[in-house]
């Protein structure tokens, strides 16, 4: 007979395994614990929120090989967990995902679940997610701001092909238009009522020396240039042609925040307090981007 083990045993395994390893942990979870729960919640199809008495849930040696390959290979070539499962959450939504987009973790989400109150002032008609990846932000939009029409943007075809995946899963392609776009070119000069944009914005000197989870992600989605704001001058500088009167820009620039704040000195970035705190996103309103493109042309 096959021995028998519980789900319980198999957390404690995988956290000491985890820790033994020195992982790096950034991409939905941040510890050991966490990134069990996690793996052992896809292994063994327990959905998002598992609760804690499947801890003694049984489970036979065969059907524990599973989720030891899961852990194993999270271990010995450092790939991120939503990639060994082709799964992220975002807004309390799933996303598939893989490595032709960076897993969604952005700061926003709070924002989104908020609705950009109180910046936004009203609801918005349109609504631009610009840099999209995988379509989190602009699909997590769809749901709270149901009478927007939504327009998702990338760069990257690839990354393109993973947001009308997410699309068509959440059954929004009536509502969410998919755009094929360097920054603003290919929105044939269309304006919304709120544009948000989580673009590449990591520094050489950064992106040097980040653990080795993140080079299973694309560096075409995170690097930006000697100081990480090459994309954000060009968005800076077009954004006030893409946005309605009384709307809003939403930016996640990270660590970036203080090479932009050095250069900008004279803007006055709104930087909203989210989660622990310091969120690395910044806000202009239309008025604000108006009163300030001098510094941007």
């Amino acid at each position: 007979m096959e021995s028998v083990t519980t789900l319980g045993d198999l957390l404690v395994e995988a956290e000491q395994l985890f820790l033994s390893h020195g992982l790096y942990f950034g991409h939905g979870t941040t510890n050991a614990w966490d990134e069990s729960v996690f793996l052992v919640s896809h292994a063994f199809h327990l959905g998002q929120d598992p609760q804690i008495d499947v801890l003694n849930k049984q489970v036979t040696e065969d059907h524990a090989k599973f989720f030891r390959w899961l852990c194993n290979r999270r271990v010995k070539e450092r790939i991120p967990a939503p990639y060994l499962t082709s799964k992220a959450w975002f807004c309390g939504l799933e996303f598939f995902v893989d490595p032709r987009v960076i897993i969604p973790r952005s700061p926003i989400s709070e924002l989104v679940f908020y609705q950009f109150s109180p910046w936004l002032m009203r609801q918005p008609d349109s609504l631009l997610d610009l840099c999209t990846g995988s379509g989190c932000i602009g699909i997590a939009c769809a749901y709270e701001f149901d009478e927007a029409v939504v327009t998702i943007s990338d760069i990257c075809r690839e990354a393109l092909k993973v947001a009308r995946r997410n699309v068509e899963a959440h059954s929004l392609l009536d509502r969410v238009e998919i755009v094929e776009s360097d920054c603003f070119s290919g929105l044939n000069g269309k304006k919304f009522d709120l544009i948000v944009c989580n673009p590449p914005y990591v520094d050489s000197q950064e992106f040097a020396t980040m653990p080795a989870e993140y080079r299973h992600e694309p560096a075409r989605a995170m690097l930006s240039g000697e100081d990480g704001l090459e994309f954000t001058r060009k968005l800076l500088r077009e954004a006030i042609d893409h946005l309605n009167p009384q709307g809003i820009l939403v930016v996640e620039v990270g660590n970036s925040a203080i090479a932009l704040e050095k250069e900008f000195t004279e803007v006055p970035f709104i930087w909203p307090s989210v989660g622990e705190g310091d969120s690395g996103v910044f806000i202009l309103s239309h008025e604000l981007l108006h009163e300030n493109s001098h510094f941007f042309s």
